[in-house]
């Protein structure tokens, strides 16, 4: 079963960067969704799934998130099925792990990605460690993405950098996945947005009230 750091972080990062990226009108987020690349896989998935006889363990792929650039984001999908999407595989994926995942996320899951779904970037986040990596397709495997001075990685498919954020959200205060834009601001939750909306217009008040109560003084003389 998944923690609920892990299923908050999903949720996290795909408000992030849906704040980022805007409408996605454009490209398409997925989470904890079962990716379809072969008609032989879900050939496998289903006899699992519905107790038929099966002669080895189906292949299940479910990112804990993706991401597909230059498709319809807003075309309801109940998973992503490679063969109804021209082809087209994640050009992003992140990995939460977890001490049963670990193995996999770190050693597994990255030669998959490269030579399989030939995913541009993957990054994997460990909060008990603290350990951020990220990778880019070089060839038939992935090259390390160098951290800059501040220890983020900057993705190219976001054109945002990835970095370890120590905060409350939704009333959990763990170390979280972030995300910055290319001038190293804070990409900011909907929650975020509106309470520094609400100090700006508090700010702005008070400085109305100021300038009033310097009008009446000058009334006064």
């Amino acid at each position: 079963m998944e923690s609920d750091w892990h299923v908050v972080s999903i949720t996290l990062l795909d408000e992030l960067v849906r704040n980022h990226l805007g409408e996605p009108t454009h490209y398409f987020c997925g989470g904890n969704m079962f990716v379809y690349y072969s008609v032989e896989q879900a050939k496998e998935i289903e006899e699992y799934v519905e107790a038929k006889t099966v002669k080895r363990k189906p292949r299940f792929k479910g990112s804990d998130f993706f991401l597909v650039r230059d498709v319809d984001g807003t075309k309801p999908r109940e998973s992503w099925v490679v063969w109804n999407e021209d082809g087209r595989y994640p050009d992003l994926v992140v990995e939460f792990v977890s001490p049963s995942t670990r193995g996999k996320d770190v050693e597994a899951n990255a030669k998959f990605y490269a030579q399989v779904f030939r995913v541009p970037e993957y990054f994997w986040f460990d909060r008990r460690t603290g350990e951020l990596r990220g990778y880019r397709l070089s060839g038939r495997d992935y090259a390390p993405i160098k951290p800059d001075a501040r220890g983020w990685l900057w993705s190219k498919v976001l054109e945002a950098y990835l970095g370890v954020w120590q905060g409350e959200y939704r009333g959990r205060v763990w170390s979280w996945l972030r995300l910055w834009d290319r001038d190293g601001n804070l990409v900011l939750t909907q929650a975020e947005r509106r309470a520094q909306a609400e100090a700006h217009a508090a700010q702005l008040q008070a400085e109305l009230e100021r300038l009033r109560a310097q009008m009446r003084g000058q009334d006064a003389e």
